[in-house]
């Protein structure tokens, strides 16, 4: 019977992570890192103050973990895997990442890039910019994966140009222009079929 009631007592926790995380989510994702109190974040996900701080020793903490599941959902699950089930040539991966970008551009509550607006949210030499330019490190080393197996010269380069039209084409959907990955993309056909 000890077993049993333990097993509970730690689903409970489990659960209880999970909401303040998922409410965190959605909170940090849609209305931004700073301006998100700790008291909304346990208004959303029900827990007690005392609850949030057990699993999260400070927001900052909680501010990462968001970072990572962002990663995991965003980054893992849907764009990498979005841009292999669209082609398997790598050369036409790269266009379709923005043919992903443009479906995820017209969501009705797009939120632009987590990672791009957490790393404009702090300083330099703050643990959650550095963090956050850490995740968007893992998205321009998807881009660089591709041009190495689509054999592409002088990959440091071309990766950096190929990430920044990335990210230029999310803030421009941000500012409210829903058909900036097609553009970027038109743009990009240009750069691959011109790279030296």
């Amino acid at each position: 019977m000890h077993g049993n009631s333990e097993a509970i007592r730690t689903m409970g926790r489990q659960d209880a992570r999970e909401r303040i995380l998922e409410a965190a989510y959605d909170l940090f994702a849609h209305q931004g890192t700073r301006s998100v109190g700790v008291d909304a974040i346990i208004e959303r996900s029900g827990v007690a103050k005392m609850t949030l701080y057990r699993h999260f020793r400070s927001k900052q903490d909680l501010v990462l973990a968001f970072l990572d599941r962002r990663e995991s959902l965003w980054t893992e699950d849907w764009l990498i895997r979005e841009v292999s089930v669209r082609t398997t040539d790598p050369k036409e991966r790269l266009l379709a990442i923005f043919d992903a970008y443009h479906d995820w551009f017209q969501i009705e509550d797009f939120e632009g890039c987590t990672f791009v607006n957490v790393l404009l949210e702090y300083q330099a030499d703050n643990p959650l910019h550095i963090a956050a330019a850490g995740h968007l490190a893992k998205v321009r080393a998807f881009v660089c994966e591709l041009a190495t197996r689509a054999d592409i010269k002088d990959g440091p380069m071309f990766c950096d140009i190929w990430h920044m039209l990335m990210k230029g084409c999310t803030i421009a959907a941000a500012e409210g222009n829903r058909q900036a990955a097609l553009q970027a993309k038109r743009a990009a056909k240009i750069i691959l079929d011109n790279w030296p």
